[in-house]
């Protein structure tokens, strides 16, 4: 039986939707080029990376067989986890060759950290030796619990793929180990990084084992006491279910609204969600940035006041994308609303894919709206939480595309795809043939062997102005709900039906308290927001040029050495005579002088030379 879920919520009694394996579904469109690069370079680099920078070595020295000192940050074992848990996935979609090779550094890898395990089931490298006196003495700084969970879940996605029990087996030794330690009448506390909380509620899944899904519980409901310092910026100033703004470290506050959404997925406690869905609503209004990133400020790489979303200075961490993510995937299987799949598509497109360069072994931990140049891709960090998350989220991209839940199958996002799934106790295949999301056509072929009915719910993405179905070339009867368009009937044989949205270009304002963006646009198609890069138009300062909006953008399908078979847009306006002075008197008599701009998708920029870039043009609206 095909078993490796991301998220094993069949059983859970408040998710409307549950995943398809992964093993049911193949990408090999334009996602499935990144997955591609994923399996061929980015995971492959990553582990030689993890050896040369000492991560792995800090295993083998807690296990008595090398010596010298610990090497890197004190939550370094995280980003072997997070490689282990997106090796693991990988191994469902490597050719032999591909997997022999991953398996065999996989294996190596898990036995140096399962020989650097405690006794008592205690792991992490850097609380060894000299300083095992200090562990659990400093929950709000030393990230022991966000460690234990990336931990568990790497564990979890191995044993799901492998069948294999080493890892898992010194995850749950951990894992009671710390159910041993902490909870309401043993020691009290919570840790200053979530990440336990969702690790513990997908191995009571695993598991069946209640008290781990109580640990969770626990750990979310002592926020707010001082046990991470009492602080906004670790999200302990307040109880969770006080919580009313997204605040503090934009990754912790989203892992922890991830894995409170877990925790009511099994429990159905109504003040969770009620909780959860104001959290949600105020990051999406009020905090997040067109790219679906979030997280304003550097200082303490957290989220600002309201409409505080600055481009140049923009933060928006890698890791918080993917948090994104991660928590509105998880409202989607709890409700089944489209508007959580729109988030989701936003950030996939836009603020996370910027994240890892074209050749797939280069990287953005920050992702701003503007440039002058000055920021590059790197192949690697001191800190290293967004290069290796990365490494665990692009082997999973293919758990995100379908859903089922009773008689029913759910497209959220649209990609060259395969998938198989049981309906009614009936084999369904389901093709999607399409460009997307370049092309606004999207081809779905449904094949079963029997007749059966049962129900397709097909995304109508909120960018689309209009849509069309038509199923067997006949236009097709469906229902609007919740976002999605419902195609209720008996299946039988082949079918095919053609998606088809108005995909034009459109020109997005800011709300004016975004002080930084009055009299800007932004540039969408379809999913898809634009950029400036200075690489593309030599001729014209980026930051100064003003679009006109009444001289439409003409779309231009090129092919570029680095980048490939691309979308470009141009657009035609006037740049601003700047002059040198810094400040001079107000004249209407301005000069102007007429230029074109050429737009490039915004995940895709920095990837050739230096240059300023904005994705907020200035426009004149007269």
């Amino acid at each position: 039986m095909n078993d490796t879920f991301l998220m094993r919520c069949e059983e859970s009694p408040a998710a409307l939707l549950k995943p398809v394996a992964l093993e049911n579904v193949r990408i090999n469109g334009y996602l499935g080029r990144y997955l591609e690069r994923a399996l061929e370079i980015t995971i492959p680099s990553q582990y030689e990376l993890l050896e040369s920078t000492g991560r792995i070595d800090n295993f083998r020295r807690a296990s008595g067989k090398i010596s010298g000192e610990f090497q890197g940050y004190f939550f370094n074992d995280s980003d072997v986890y997070k490689w282990v848990e997106g090796c693991s996935y990988a191994l469902i979609y490597a050719d032999r060759k591909q997997r022999g090779k991953l398996k065999a550094i996989l294996d190596e890898v898990i036995k140096e950290i399962a020989d650097a395990q405690s006794p008592d089931g205690y792991l992490n490298t850097y609380f060894t030796f000299e300083r095992e006196k200090d562990r659990w003495t400093d929950l709000a700084n030393m990230h022991e619990l966000y460690c234990a969970g990336h931990l568990i879940q790497a564990a979890i996605a191995h044993h799901r793929v492998t069948k294999e029990k080493t890892l898992l087996n010194v995850a749950m030794r951990f894992a009671d180990h710390i159910n041993r330690t902490f909870g309401p009448d043993k020691k009290r506390g919570t840790c200053g990084h979530p990440e336990i909380e969702m690790a513990l509620v997908e191995l009571f899944r695993e598991t069946k084992n209640q008290d781990y899904l109580n640990l969770a519980r626990f750990f979310i409901l002592e926020r707010g006491k001082g046990y991470a310092g009492g602080k906004e910026y670790t999200i302990d100033h307040k109880p969770f279910l006080e919580l009313n703004e997204v605040v503090g470290h934009a990754v912790r506050m989203l892992y922890l609204c991830c894995g409170a959404t877990d925790l009511y997925l099994e429990t159905k406690e109504e003040s969770f969600f009620k909780t959860l869905t104001g959290l949600y609503n105020n990051m999406t209004t009020k905090k997040m940035y067109i790219t679906g990133g979030v997280g304003s400020r550097y200082e303490g790489e957290s989220f600002g006041e309201d409409y505080e979303l600055p481009n140049r200075r923009a933060y928006a961490e890698t890791c918080a994308a993917i948090a994104n993510f991660m928590w509105s995937w998880r409202m989607l299987l709890a409700t089944g609303k489209s508007v959580f799949a729109d988030t989701m598509e936003l950030v996939l497109y836009n603020g996370l894919l910027s994240g890892i360069s074209i050749d797939g072994e280069h990287y953005f931990y920050v992702n701003p709206l503007e440039d002058s140049g000055k920021h590059r891709r790197q192949e690697w960090f001191k800190c290293a939480c967004c290069p290796t998350n990365l490494a665990r989220f692009l082997p999973s991209m293919p758990n995100y595309l379908y859903t089922v839940s009773d008689k029913s199958l759910w497209f959220h996002l649209y990609e060259n795809s395969h998938c198989e799934t049981i309906l009614n106790g009936e084999k369904i295949s389901v093709w999607q043939n399409t460009d997307y999301p370049f092309s606004n056509e999207v081809e779905i072929l449904v094949k079963t062997e029997n007749p059966v009915r049962f129900e397709l719910f097909l995304r109508i993405p909120s960018w689309a102005e209009d849509f069309k179905i038509s199923l067997n070339d006949e236009e097709a009867d469906f229902n609007l709900e919740n976002g999605y368009a419902k195609l209720s009937r008996e299946w039988k044989g082949l079918n095919r039906i053609v998606l088809t949205f108005k995909m034009n270009v459109k020109l997005i304002q800011s709300h004016p308290y975004v002080r930084e963006n009055i009299d800007k646009i932004a540039v969408f198609k379809g999913p898809i927001l634009f950029c400036a890069e200075q690489i593309d138009n030599p001729d014209v300062d980026v930051w100064t040029f003003t679009l006109d909006p009444s001289k439409p953008l003409e779309e231009n399908v090129g092919y570029d050495s680095t980048l490939g078979r691309t979308t470009f847009l141009t657009g035609r306006g006037f740049e601003i005579e700047k002059g040198t002075q810094l400040y001079r008197p107000h004249s209407k008599r301005t000069v102007k002088i007429e230029r074109n701009i050429t737009l490039v998708p915004y995940h895709l920029w920095c990837n050739r030379q230096a240059g300023k870039m904005t994705v907020w043009l200035n426009c004149t609206w007269t």
